[in-house]
């Protein structure tokens, strides 16, 4: 399975800040004997995030495309629209699952604003941004996730 994993943090893509969350996501998926195709960070803009996951997705460069970040409650967080503004089915019983599991583990867990969806034939799921939080969520649900894309692709 091929993986793109973008990070959405303006810091980051500026280098200052390192990129916990996104080696989270790489250390997991490399785990799990996933194909890391992209990975980098972006700023927190609506129209570059949207345009990546659209180039990921429409040139078939991905089979899963995970972000983290930029879909808490900050003024410049957007992945969520971003998503929304590119999938053609969301797919919301994914975020609400991660909610609903991290909700057990502290209340703040319901600020969390992340989306996912399916364009074409491609699945795009947002995480959040902090890599404890990363590692929870993306444990949880990546068996689902999997499943997913294996039906996304006609494989299940």
């Amino acid at each position: 399975m091929k993986v793109a994993i973008i990070t959405a943090s303006t810091a980051v893509y500026r280098g200052r800040e390192e990129d916990g969350a996104g080696e989270v996501i790489r250390e997991i998926a490399e785990a799990e004997g996933m194909d890391i195709v992209f990975m980098k960070p972006l700023p927190n803009d609506r129209k570059v995030l949207a345009t990546v996951f659209e180039r990921l997705a429409d040139n078939h460069l991905a089979d899963l495309i995970l972000t983290t970040g930029g879909s808490g409650c900050g003024p410049e967080d957007c992945t969520p629209e971003a998503t929304m503004d590119v999938v053609d089915r969301p797919v919301v019983g994914i975020p609400e699952g991660m909610r609903a599991h991290t909700l057990t583990m502290t209340k703040r867990a319901m600020l969390n604003r992340s989306a996912a969806g399916i364009r074409g034939d491609v699945l795009i799921v947002n995480l959040p941004g902090k890599a404890g939080a990363v590692k929870e969520c993306l444990s949880y649900i990546l068996p689902e996730i999997i499943h997913a894309v294996e039906v996304i692709k006609g494989e299940a």
